[in-house]
This record gives C-alpha cells, structure tokens and sequence, in this order.
C-alpha cells in the first residue's frame, strides 16, 4: 500500500514539475539552502505577474544509517535501537513576478519514507525522524510527508520587503535546517531592511511552526499532551532541543499564547568587523539577547578572523512552568525553577584561498538550560557539530574544524570537525561527557543540475558517569548520512 502512494505522490510531483519552465536558476552552497541566482522581475499587469513567475524544483533521495554502541530496553520498552531509514521526494517552489511592489510565492514538498523499524516503533528513529512523521507512523502507519510548507504574499519597496504568511525565516535561532527533506518554516509576518547603509535589519512576528518531520503547523513553543491521545506529543513543538516541560495544557491553563518575536542587526560599517545583535523572546516564557563580533587581519595572503558572541537568556516565566532542565531532570541544578543563563563563545579562523581552520569555544553557565527549538543553534560556528545540543547548563566545549575546496575536483568539498563535550557530570538530566568526529564531503558535478552530500559523525561517550547510584546513557554512536539532489 505505501508503494501505491508513492507512485501516486511521484506521478503528481513529476507532472506539476513538467508542467513548468525549465530555468536552470538554483545554485546551493554546502549548507543545502535554496539560493536564487534567477529571480522573476517586474511586470505591469496581473497576468504577467503569474505568469512570468518561476519555477525551481528538486528531487531528493536521503538515506540515514544509525548504530549505537548501546542498544537500550527498560522494563520491555525500546529506548534505543539501531536503524536505517531512506527517503525520496522533493519540492516545487514557486516565486511570482512583482506588480507594483507585490508578489507571491508557494513551496510544495513531499517525501516519502521507509525504515527497518516498524511503524509502532517510529519514535526510536533518530537519524532520519526528518524525513517521516513520527505522530503519522506511530497512528496511522503513514510514512509519506506532504505538505504547503511555503505560502505567502510579499511586498517590496526600495530597499525593505515584508513577507506575510507561510515562508522560511533565518535568523540567530531560527533556521530552516534543510539537511533532510523539507525545511522548518514558520507562519507570520517578518522585515527584511538594507534601508541603512552597511546594515541589514530583520524583523518577525511569527505565531506557528512546522518542523521538518511535521506535515502541519503547530506551537512554536509548546509540548502537545492531550490525555485522550498517546501519542499527542508528536503533534506540537516535539524537536529534540525543546524544553519538554512547557507543555500546551499549562500554558492554556495561563493564559498564555506562545508567539516568536525576533530582532536582528548585522552592520559591516566599519571596514573589516562584522557586528552581529539579535533578540528573540516568546512573551510570558522566555527572551534572549546575542551579540558578536567578528573581525578579519590580512598576513600576506592569509586572513585571521577571531570573532566573539555574547549570549543572555532572561527568564519570563518558563522556568517556573518547566523548570530548569529541557528534559525537566531538574537536579543538580542550583535554582531548579529558573532558566536565566548565558552562553560565552569564542572562535579564531584561518583562511586562505580553499583552506580554512577554526578553533572554536563554548562555556555555558551553571544555570539554566538555553531554550532554542526553532532549529537554529546556540553554538553554531563555533563548537556544534552535527546532531549535537551542547548549550545545557555548566557544558564546555573546544573544537578543531578543517574545511578544503579542492581545486582539482570541480566542486569537491571536505569539512571535518572534532569537539570535545565537557557536560556537567552531576546533573542527572544531561548526557555523559562526549568527543565527537564528523566530516562532510560535498561533490557537485561540473555544470550538472546534481550534487552528493555524505556525512558520517563518530562519538565517543564515557560509559561510565555516575550520578548517585545511577549511571548515565552511553551517548556513543556512528552515523551515516548519504544525500543526492537533482535540481532543474
């Protein structure tokens, strides 16, 4: 039957794609964002304004291989299990052109899931949880992904656009994270300004959701917990840095309705250093400030680029409802109700041409946990590597990355990175100490509308942290992850 509905979503993906232009307007960076060298102009008419519209389309096969050291089973229940998952789908994006300052736009993704866990065990995948719906498996045992993530009208003038509806948004902590089938989105409306000079202003006011393995919108901020339905869990805010004790009922039960509220400024102003502010804050629960620096020294043909981040969470209310820890474990933790904390991160480049070295810190304080469920990372740029949440209280972290461009291999990519993960040993709700090796190679094929991305993580945990008479997870693993994308 699940071989049906593929054919059946393949058949009507393929048709709408076919029944577009074909404009060769994609170009990607490593990161896997969506970037459009082409975009549609102005027109004088609402005909043309549709018509003259584009087309990008993608089809995407991911596959995810995960093995842990340690299998884990409490009292018959899997907590752990070793799995493959794959997946095949892909996206249609549509972008107007602009009449009078307007225009629309639309992203249709679809993909489509097979994994050797059964379905009533879907909450054991951790690799590939991006590619299905785990509350669709787990109740209707339903691996297929469809869904409007893109959808909104767009006004531009000069230099300042405002976008309201459906759409991504990437700022400190909000990214659409689109490493695996379809991105994080958000519902609401955001600014983008270059009004100033040298400066970028943005702006959101987003009041819903959809993480990457959610077929619908939900809470930006709120745990699903319906008595009536088991699995409820998997229907709201359900990303593994969520903090699991804000949950939909007590947040009702005050009154509170979770909304994103972000700021941010980048200025490049002055010559050679990069100033960086962000806030973010969902009222009545929890805000955050950042700022960083980063500047660039020219040695010869060498750059060194040393940069800095401040990060402050303030404590609106959150901690109160769900305590301290993200997993709500509250002990060890010297104000168990509170989530004000902040995080220092430090970095140093080295760069020339295809090389670049970094040598990244990160040292959290012994208080909160930082709350940043929006798939953007606290610690991205400077010690996080890939599926690591290393922003839990008194957690220290060093890490070497090497990035290279080859120049005898036409787009072929290497980035390796090795962090070492100091977490606090006495806090019963955070994992055991870790060191983590992961390596990237992305290959793109010369002028071909095709790329390959692989990435394997290796980490190894200490297996034997004792809190009291317990002993933590083993968090050890290895994990492969095999991508290829066809763009037209």
């Amino acid at each position: 039957m699940r071989q049906v509905k593929l054919v059946w979503i393949l058949i009507a993906f393929i048709s709408a794609v076919y029944g577009a232009e074909d404009s060769k307007k994609h170009s990607l960076k490593c990161n896997m964002l969506h970037l459009y060298d082409e975009v549609p102009g102005e027109v004088e008419s609402i005909g043309d304004m549709f018509s003259q519209g584009m087309f990008y389309g993608r089809l995407r096969f991911n596959s995810f291989g995960f093995k842990w050291k340690d299998e884990v089973e409490r009292e018959g229940v899997k907590l752990r299990a070793n799995h493959v998952v794959g997946a095949i789908g892909g996206s249609l994006i549509y972008k107007s052109a602009t009449l009078n300052g307007f225009g629309v736009g639309a992203g249709m993704y679809v993909t489509h899931g097979e994994g050797t866990l059964d379905s009533d065990e879907a909450y054991l995948y951790k690799a590939g949880k991006g590619i299905l719906s785990r509350y669709s498996a787990l109740t209707d045992d339903e691996l297929n992904i469809v869904s409007l993530a893109q959808g909104y009208l767009k006004h531009t003038y000069k230099e300042t656009s405002v976008k309201a509806g459906r759409q991504i948004f990437e700022s400190f902590l909000t990214k659409s994270n689109d490493t695996k089938m379809i991105p994080n989105t958000f519902e609401g409306i955001t600014l983008h300004s270059r009004t100033i000079p040298d400066t970028s202003l943005k702006m959101a006011y987003l009041t819903r959701q959809k993480l990457r393995d959610h077929s619908s919108f939900h809470h930006v901020l709120a745990v699903g917990d319906d008595p009536d339905d088991p699995y409820s869990i998997f229907t709201e805010n359900d990303d593994s840095a969520m903090h699991f004790g804000l949950k939909l009922s007590k947040l009702q039960a005050r009154g509170i309705e979770d909304r994103l509220i972000i700021a941010e400024v980048k200025n490049e102003s002055i010559e050679n250093l990069t100033l960086s502010m962000n806030y973010t804050a969902v009222p009545d629960l929890v805000s955050s400030a950042m700022i960083q620096a980063d500047y660039r020294f020219y040695l010869g043909d060498w750059s060194i680029i040393p940069g800095v981040r401040y990060m402050k969470q303030f404590d609106d209310g959150a901690g109160e409802i769900g305590g301290a820890n993200l997993k709500t474990l509250t002990d060890g933790y010297s104000d168990p109700e509170s989530l004000d904390t902040s995080l220092f991160a430090a970095r140093i480049d080295v760069v020339k041409d295809a090389f670049k070295l970094r040598f990244g810190y990160t040292k959290v304080a012994d208080e909160g946990d930082i709350v940043a469920p929006w798939r953007g990372f606290p610690t991205a740029g400077f010690t996080r590597a890939m599926a690591q949440y290393n922003w839990y209280a008194n957690t220290e972290s060093y890490m070497v990355q090497l990035d290279y461009e080859f120049g005898i291999f036409t787009e072929f990519k290497i980035i390796s990175r090795f962090v070492i993960q100091d977490f606090d040993d006495e806090k019963i709700g955070v994992q055991a100490d870790s060191k983590v090796f992961t390596i990237d190679l992305y290959k793109g094929l010369g002028e071909s509308p095709v790329y390959i991305k692989t990435r394997f993580a290796h980490v190894v945990g200490d297996d034997n942290t004792m809190v009291g008479d317990l002993r933590k997870a083993d968090p050890s693993y290895d994990e492969l992850r095999i991508e290829l994308n066809y763009l037209f």
